[in-house]
């Protein structure tokens, strides 16, 4: 046995942190995971551990890694899918931990670079504040250089309230490549004080869509750089002897497979462009420089984006597809954008190269790498260059949407998560409440990710499920109609609710796989949770989700109705909910491109589709959406299922196997 192993049981022993009157509870099933994620850090290997709610997973897996990285001098990267339990790491379970543990270490918090805001851009947007912003936009300007002085870590998360700054003032003030340096900013500026941080940390907190595109770039980080951000076109972020633990791991294939894809946004290029030169207003980044020439290469290339997005549309056909549509044939549409926007990166590149001012010149070479970005994004995408293994769509927001964005998804990470993390020789170690899906294990995430040969550890909850959870089946609700609605299966799901509601009394969560069904029900329930008495919180209505969570919790009795982010990574312990509603077993949408295109590929090999993919991905799915109610030792509550199929249909068994099986059902 290796000696972080021994340390980690001495840690979770009676005789260890315990004893020390430090505020730990003993959990044999916590000890149980610290004990294999000691294992895994001293072989180096890779890990796959399920732990039911309740198990403390983050102190399971905190505690050896800082013990090892403070003792083999190595980073602990822990990457997470939620902004709550990044911060509950951050500034909760870590500090814990060093206290615990008596131990003095650094962690960081790393976020992406337009997050910070950096003086230098902030003093010359102010500098050419007549040439870049109205009256109103200057005065933020001025709010922020006051806020600036005493800003703490200066990202946009640090705010206080009080400042409306807008997107548009933000992205002219916050961290670029090649202004923000060093060299022109010095050690102080936010983001530099930030990559200071990360470099000199022995644990660093992020998110998997930061990790990812990280990870996608790999290939091209230079060994000396000690950070490197997603958008810098000279990769500079690289961890020498780290490792990685991947928290809330059930979301990572998905993550992985846009983040290892293309992306082009009508309206982010549209406002790029702007930036530059707005005509009507006459003001922007460039206006200084601007001679006749530059300005009409501007205006050039934003009349060009105009009509290939225009014809990008017709020719997609999208708005007849409900907002989104595959593209399955190269040169689906002409690339009249592309010419434009060398024209006008070639001509950045010629001032660039003649200014003697190093500032103007880093903000030239800015300008010229995001322009060199974009034409790259549009030759991929209409050329569909990895069609054999990506997936590429075009998509608006809606009918009223104006604008579309096109992109591409990798449709199998298998191959390169297994590369790039499971068989390196190094410890990757992926940990969430939900990775397996019954009688299959944790093989079905395993299969998806590439970590086939990965060790694997599942832990139940601690929870008495028997006297904490209470399960009704609704199996005399009518089948879910195949498409769309109908006013027999509305009318039923609105009973069922509503006495559903009146059983515990609101403090309900309703949970739906359909966003138009919400809003239909949102309208039905209004009058009714006014009637009694019940906030009600729908998704969409303008709050973002840690706004309407803070609502529902202070709220008690309050009804929240809630689509696909509801499902997962959602915190609500006490009062504030007793009942979570599962309107539907939450199988993807086969009309989600990269849905769509995993079955075909599952299909292609002679799966299939719906036992190998859809089945396996709405169990881990359903598991996280009934894993919202229990979440202390004192939680009580109910989970009703309003979708019959769980008993009408033979792959029903599975869902109820997925429930706690000591939990008391009824079926009504």
């Amino acid at each position: 046995m290796g000696r972080l192993i021994d340390q980690t049981e001495q840690d979770f022993s009676a005789t260890g942190l315990l004893s020390g009157g430090r505020g730990f509870e003993y959990r044999p099933q916590q000890q149980l995971m610290a004990t294999a994620v000691a294992a895994a850090l001293e072989n180096r290997s890779a890990l796959l551990t399920e732990a039911g709610t309740g198990v403390g997973k983050s102190l399971a897996y905190l505690i050896p890694a800082i013990r090892h990285a403070l003792e083999h001098n190595r980073k602990a990267v822990i990457s997470t899918h939620t902004i709550n339990l990044q911060e509950q790491l951050f500034h909760k379970d870590i500090p814990t931990v060093a206290k615990a543990l008596g131990a003095d270490f650094r962690a960081a918090l790393l976020k992406g670079r337009a997050n910070y805001l950096c003086r230098t851009r902030l003093r010359r947007a102010l500098e050419q504040a007549t040439d870049l912003f109205n009256q109103a936009e200057t005065k933020q300007l001025h709010d922020l250089l006051a806020w600036s002085r005493d800003c703490g870590e200066g990202s946009l998360a640090d705010l206080p309230p009080e400042l409306d700054i807008s997107p548009k003032v933000w992205a002219q003030v916050c961290s670029e490549n090649h202004v923000c340096t060093p060299r022109n900013c010095g050690p102080e500026c936010p983001y530099q004080a930030a990559r200071r941080r990360v470099d000199e940390a022995q644990v660093v907190v992020l998110n998997h869509t930061l990790f990812f595109g990280l990870l996608s770039l790999a290939d091209e980080l230079r060994q000396e750089a000690p950070l490197l951000d997603e958008e810098e076109t000279v990769p500079s972020f690289i961890f020498p002897n780290d490792f990685v633990i991947l928290d809330e791991a059930h979301t990572i294939e998905t993550v992985a497979a846009h983040q290892f894809g293309t992306s082009l946004p009508e309206a982010e290029l549209k406002y790029d462009l702007l930036r530059l030169y707005n005509p009507h207003t006459r003001k922007g980044r460039l206006r200084q420089l601007a001679t006749p020439k530059l300005i009409q290469y501007i205006e050039d290339a934003q009349t060009a984006t105009d009509e290939f997005f225009r014809c990008a549309r017709m020719d997609s056909r999208v708005d007849e597809h409900h907002g989104t549509v595959r593209l399955r044939h190269p040169e689906w549409t002409e690339d009249i954008l592309s010419p434009s926007l060398m024209v006008l990166e070639n001509e950045v590149k010629e001032m660039a190269a003649v200014q003697e001012n190093d500032l103007t010149r880093a903000e030239l070479q800015d300008v010229q790498a995001r322009l060199c970005a974009y034409r790259a994004a549009v030759g991929e995408l209409i050329s569909l260059r990895n069609a054999e293994s990506a997936v590429y769509w075009a998509e608006t927001g809606g009918p009223e949407a104006q604008f579309t964005t096109l992109r591409s998804a990798l449709i199998n990470v298998a191959d390169v998560l297994r590369s790039k993390l499971f068989e390196t020789g190094n410890t990757c170690i992926c940990t969430s409440a939900t990775l397996s899906t019954g009688d299959r294990g944790m093989s079905y995430f395993a299969g998806r990710v590439g970590a086939e040969s990965a060790d694997t550890l599942q832990i139940g909850s601690p929870f008495n499920f028997a006297e904490q959870m209470r399960i009704i089946v609704a199996r005399s609700m009518p089948p879910p109609p195949p498409v769309g609605d109908n006013e027999q299966y509305s009318a039923a799901l609105f009973d069922w609710i509503t006495r559903s509601l009146q059983e515990s009394d609101g403090r309900a969560f309703v949970l739906f796989t359909s966003y138009n069904l919400m809003r239909r029900m949102a309208a039905l329930l209004r009058p009714f949770c006014a009637e009694n008495g019940w906030p009600l919180l729908v998704q969409g209505d303008g709050q973002d989700r840690s706004r309407m969570l803070s609502e529902f919790r202070n709220h008690i009795g309050s009804v929240l109705l809630g689509t696909d982010s509801f499902w997962t990574g959602v915190d609500v312990p006490g009062e504030a909910l007793t009942h979570v509603i599962v309107t539907k077993i939450p199988f993807e949408s086969p009309s989600n491109p990269l849905t769509e295109a995993r079955m075909e590929d599952i299909t292609a090999h002679g799966g299939n589709a719906f036992r190998d993919y859809s089945l396996p991905e709405a169990l881990l799915k359903f598991r996280q959406g009934v894993g919202r109610l229990i979440r202390s030792k004192s939680d009580r509550g109910i989970i009703t299922l309003l979708d019959s199929r769980i008993t009408a249909k033979y792959y029903g068994v599975r869902f109820m196997y997925a429930l706690p099986a000591e939990a008391p059902r009824e079926f009504l």
